[in-house]
């Protein structure tokens, strides 16, 4: 076992990576359950609208929790979904960064930990583990 991995051979890095896109998914997952608890017990303008953003929150958050799942699993597969998933949530942090209130927080935990991921799966040591560009030998 090498110093940057981890008991079960998988690199920090992966490592990392996958524990923050699992996390960004339960958060996502809370989110979306959040909202539909909102449109059930709320006074939402439209209640039709609000299930269907509620659901669709839901079904997002399954792509960073199934790309953490493979991550930890080493499965290759898992670095293009989470790759993704951090591209798209850079302009959401720019987003909130923003707005008022507690948003900006918000904006910074989103943007650092989409930024940690990126630059824990962009090094050779989890291309390598996740066997990303290793075709025919």
């Amino acid at each position: 076992m090498s110093e940057n991995s981890t008991p079960a051979g998988r690199p920090r890095t992966v490592t990392a990576a996958a524990v923050l896109t699992g996390l960004q998914g339960l958060v996502a997952a809370g989110l979306g359950g959040y909202m539909l608890l909102l449109a059930a017990t709320g006074d939402p303008g439209d209640p039709m609208q609000a299930v269907v953003g509620a659901i669709t929150v839901l079904a997002l958050a399954l792509v960073p929790l199934a790309a953490g799942h493979g991550l930890w699993r080493l499965r290759s597969w898992s670095r293009g979904p989470a790759v993704i998933t951090q591209l798209l949530m850079l302009p959401v942090a720019g987003t909130l960064a923003g707005s008022g209130g507690a948003w900006p927080a918000a904006a910074v935990a989103l943007g650092g930990t989409a930024l940690a991921v990126l630059v824990c799966l962009m090094n050779q040591t989890s291309a390598q583990a996740l066997r990303i560009g290793a075709r025919g030998a």
